[in-house]
């Protein structure tokens, strides 16, 4: 998909749709409106929008009326991508085995296989793993498919839309910020619980679900500035494993400063049997006997 060919009646059907599933899900009246809102700005809009996003950026977005950062950022990645990782994450259609499955000469078998065996979810990862060897370990995977995965890769992340969302969206000088430790456990807490007492909206996700059982969980919650939505993780890790109610994935915005965190049931070592948001395993240990 083009910019020229993305519309101001397009990227407001994305925000209307969001905002549906977001009511749906129960999430703050605040948000949902934040998003209709936005959605109705656009369409009164004399300029086109994905004009505004290419020539004068997130600066540009934010200036117009009923546009903050957060919308800013969404709209700028549909405008350069076609794809909104918050919407698909509301229909329960996001996985990197999907992202993966994009690349010549990787299908959807393969990808599976990067995921299970790798425990990898970037593209950046993933090209990563190409060039140390790792990806060549993996089923399926020998040097020619590898040294096209690499030449596919360089392609994308030099010139293509990921690079230019990844510039766009991170200001220069700019640090992320991640919720602290203790907020992460807590949002955690409060999801499993609500899960099991069977308090939450179930969506249907795309991966793994055959019957297109409405079985996942999800969690809107909004906590010290923070926007969250949390599910449990629906990869082809957690259900070899049989931890899919365990992995907890929490994805997490504050002005402009988003990502996400998987918290899991630690499993041997001094954190044995308590809640952990992997690769913050240190930050953890402080919070626990400090």
């Amino acid at each position: 998909m083009t910019t020229a060919t993305i519309t101001n009646k397009e990227i407001a059907g994305v925000l209307d749709h969001i905002a549906e599933l977001l009511e749906v899900q129960k999430a703050n009246p605040h948000r949902i409106r934040a998003y209709r809102n936005g959605a109705r700005q656009i369409r009164e809009a004399n300029k086109e929008l994905a004009h505004i996003a290419e020539t004068g950026g997130l600066d540009a977005l934010q200036a117009l009326p009923a546009i903050g950062e957060s919308l800013s950022r969404l709209i700028m990645e549909y405008v350069l991508t076609g794809r909104c990782r918050l919407l698909e994450r509301l229909q329960g259609a996001v996985a990197p085995e999907d992202l993966f499955d994009e690349i010549p000469g990787i299908g959807p078998e393969l990808a599976e296989h990067i995921v299970r065996e790798l425990d990898i979810r970037t593209l950046e990862e993933l090209e990563q793993a190409a060039h140390d060897g790792r990806l060549e370990q993996v089923e399926g995977f020998g040097k020619a498919r590898v040294e096209a995965v690499k030449m596919s890769l360089a392609g994308l992340l030099s010139g293509y839309a990921f690079r230019r969302v990844q510039q766009a969206l991170a200001p220069a000088g700019k640090t992320a910020e991640k919720p602290p430790i203790g907020l992460l456990l807590s949002i955690d807490k409060t999801y499993r619980q609500e899960a099991k007492g069977g308090n939450l909206k179930t969506i249907a996700p795309r991966r793994f679900n055959p019957e297109n059982k409405a079985w996942l969980p999800i969690l809107h919650t909004e906590e010290g500035g923070w926007e969250f939505t949390v599910l449990f993780s629906n990869t082809a890790r957690a259900h070899e494993l049989k931890r899919i109610h365990d992995w907890v994935v929490i994805y997490y915005n504050r002005d402009g400063d988003e990502g996400q965190a998987t918290v899991v049931t630690q499993q041997g070592g001094p954190l044995d049997g308590l809640r952990v948001v992997r690769g913050r395993e240190r930050e953890c240990r402080a919070f626990y006997f400090n």
